[in-house]
């Protein structure tokens, strides 16, 4: 690619951009981020300007930054979207669901940004990663597991978190990225729960959660293996799956994989007067 080609100004609308741009060793073109991307990757924060993400994006904003590319990433607003156009940078738009799409992605930023190789280290280190996860696990007894993105309402996680469900050596349930209802994942019965809700951090109150909707009879429950795990982990479709995926690990054979740091498990559940009330 010509170097006249490559953007030297980069405006970031969504933190799984910004981590790739990490990884590839390019942060020092990004000029605007998010307040989201600086929780997910701080250093981004230094020295840039702050601006609204891709579902509140604000023309004046990123014109007042002076990007030569603007990356945004789903959920969209239209009216967002079309903000992004008004400030008359080059827009690259994601929405990844798979793997095999966020590979996609970091080969198409590594790309724009003229670092093919180096996206190309960043995509086998991701697949290296994963696949001696899903060796260790391949002969292992498969726990049922919900994960869930968001609680009201409940939605599961994305297909890249079955995915990794599935080399972490659990059996993802339910359809992922698809509403669903807290009567439907208790007549499934997981033996493994996770929350990990866009946002949330690691905030989930894991006891409401089970006593609202009426879940402590459910094996996961009963056996005290109810997880919250950092949103950005699970919800960034970028490198920071790995360590999502070692936090499920964790959650589905405790005796291979050790819990990272951003990872809750529930205590205990008592009844008194006539609730369910647990420590975290």
């Amino acid at each position: 690619m010509a170097s006249d080609h490559i953007p030297r100004r980069i405006a970031s609308l969504q933190p799984s951009a910004t981590v790739i741009l990490a990884c590839l060793g390019q942060l020092d073109r990004l000029v605007a981020c998010t307040k989201y991307c600086a929780d997910v990757c701080p250093e981004a924060a230094n020295g840039r300007a702050i601006i609204a993400d891709s579902w509140t994006a604000n023309s004046a904003e990123i014109l007042g930054a002076h990007p030569d590319l603007v990356i945004a990433a789903v959920p969209y607003q239209e009216k967002a979207v079309s903000e992004i156009l008004k400030s008359g940078a080059r827009f690259l738009g994601l929405a990844p669901k798979t793997l095999a799409d966020i590979y996609t992605d970091i080969v198409t930023i590594a790309g724009t940004v003229g670092a093919s190789d180096r996206g190309q280290e960043v995509i086998g280190d991701m697949q290296q990663q994963i696949e001696s996860v899903s060796n260790q696990t391949r002969s292992l007894v498969r726990p049922k597991v919900f994960c869930e993105e968001w609680g009201k309402p409940l939605i599961a996680s994305q297909p890249w978190v079955a995915e990794l469900v599935d080399a972490a050596g659990g059996q993802f349930l339910g359809e992922p990225g698809v509403q669903c209802s807290p009567e439907s994942v208790l007549a499934d019965d997981p033996d493994v729960l996770i929350a990990a809700w866009c946002g949330a951090g690691n905030r989930v109150p894991l006891e409401r959660v089970v006593r609202d909707r009426g879940w402590d009879e459910m094996t996961a429950v009963r056996q005290r293996r109810v997880y919250c795990v950092c949103d950005e982990f699970l919800n960034t479709p970028a490198p920071t799956l790995l360590t999502g995926l070692r936090a499920l690990g964790a959650a589905i054979h405790p005796h291979l994989f050790p819990a990272p740091s951003g990872m809750r498990q529930i205590s205990e559940l008592r009844r008194t007067a006539g609730e369910h009330r647990s420590r975290v």
